[in-house]
């Protein structure tokens, strides 16, 4: 009899819990329907220069609109997502930026703080410039070719009326999606941007280009927005019907992105060996190839004798030295001082079921280059500004407002 009286009463906890978060979904809903944007990107640009070094001089100018400085008071402070923490050299290119700070709490992001507070109908034109790596491929989609990838920082929050982005075009060999080619730029420009929106371009190069890295890869921003989420329920979950919320919240979010990311179905790690054959010297200018370097320091001319992908059959018979070179690298291979193996690992995802585009997902640093320069939440997805609420990072819908009435 005790048995069945514990479980009736679980039962009707359960239920109530249901219809209470069934209760703050609807006031979500409602809440958010009227809710008055507090601010509009008027203008946002993005100027991207490759350097010799591969790594990329990024600069920013945006012109950010403060719509209302009461419900969450005046704008003094941004945050504005860049593509990953390998970045140096940030610089304020404006008198009205009083500091600027990379911030990794909530992914990688700059924090501008301005020289005064901003109120209602005013706009702050502000420009500031980082020089990022990690933003490149090297035989990403095809062999002898490397590709960046970027994706300026985008708002959870905040309509963009008008982004442009532009890219050096010198010794590009292709891009996607097209674009202008103007005054030797590659130029992106799109208007109308919707809260959340993105926008993602990739270029092409060959690979002898630039001094590109064979270790580096397309690096995104950390995401710790879940930290920053746990926090806030985890203080919730005092109370036990919101812990409860918080439980449900967790378990149906967690399932729907796991099965939209396709997280679940372990990749087979594909191993890509080739046989690289160097010069002593550059055959070009005869200036004598030091260790490690793919290309001429002085005329840029490739060291590279011959090159030559391993098969799977010469791994079992005339190569087998080579099997062993499992992690991704460039190791020397035999005894000659000039002969290496470069290990391409790539993973190849299992089949699955496919599921409608329609489906759950969420918006998240695992896509993204801000090489997509991609910062997340907080970060490429804005972060805002001075007084802005938490975002909601698991897009349940639930506001704090919602959840503080609930404790009344």
């Amino acid at each position: 009899m005790r048995k069945n009286q514990k479980t009736f009463i679980n039962g009707i906890l359960i239920l109530l819990s249901i219809l209470l978060l069934f209760a703050l979904v609807t006031k979500s809903f409602e809440t958010s329907a009227f809710a008055k944007p507090l601010d509009e990107i008027e203008n946002y640009e993005v100027t991207a220069v490759v350097n010799e070094d591969a790594t990329v001089s990024l600069t920013y100018h945006i012109d950010w609109k403060v719509l209302d400085s009461n419900a969450e008071g005046p704008l003094s402070w941004v945050k504005v997502g860049i593509p990953n923490s390998h970045y140096s050299d940030p610089k304020a290119l404006t008198d009205n930026i009083s500091s600027i700070d990379y911030d990794s709490s909530g992914g990688s992001y700059m924090k501008i703080r301005f020289d005064r507070e901003y109120f209602a109908d005013e706009v702050v034109s502000f420009e500031f410039s980082v020089v990022q790596d990690y933003l490149y491929q090297v035989d990403k989609l095809e062999e002898g070719y490397t590709v960046y990838s970027f994706t300026p920082g985008w708002f959870e929050d905040i309509t963009i009326d008008k982004m442009t982005i532009r890219w050096t075009a010198d010794k590009a060999s292709s891009w996607d999606p097209d674009c202008y080619v103007l005054v030797g730029n590659l130029v992106w420009m799109n208007k109308n941007l919707a809260p959340g929106e993105k926008v993602t371009v990739k270029i092409t190069y060959p690979n002898d280009a630039y001094h590109f890295d064979l270790s580096k890869k397309i690096e995104e921003g950390n995401d710790s927005s879940s930290d920053v989420f746990d926090a806030i329920m985890g203080l919730l979950c005092l109370a036990f019907p919101a812990g409860m919320i918080y439980g449900v919240i967790r378990l149906v979010n967690g399932i729907a992105y796991k099965v939209g990311a396709g997280f679940g179905n372990r990749a087979q790690n594909q191993i890509k060996r080739t046989k690289i054959v160097y010069y002593d010297s550059c055959p070009s200018c005869g200036s004598v190839r030091k260790e490690g370097q793919q290309k001429c320091e002085y005329c840029g001319h490739s060291f590279i004798k011959s090159e030559e992908v391993i098969e799977e059959k010469a791994l079992k018979n005339t190569e087998k030295e080579a099997a062993k070179f499992t992690k991704e690298g460039e190791y020397q291979y035999s005894d000659s001082p000039n002969t290496f193996v470069r290990v391409n690992v790539i993973p190849v995802p299992r089949p699955r079921r496919s599921y409608s585009s329609s489906g759950s997902h969420r918006s998240s640093c695992v896509h993204s280059s801000c090489a997509c320069a991609c910062a997340c939440a907080c970060a490429c997805a804005g972060g805002g500004r001075a007084g802005c609420s938490v975002k909601d990072f698991y897009k349940t819908n639930l506001r704090l407002s919602s959840l503080r009435k609930l404790g009344k």
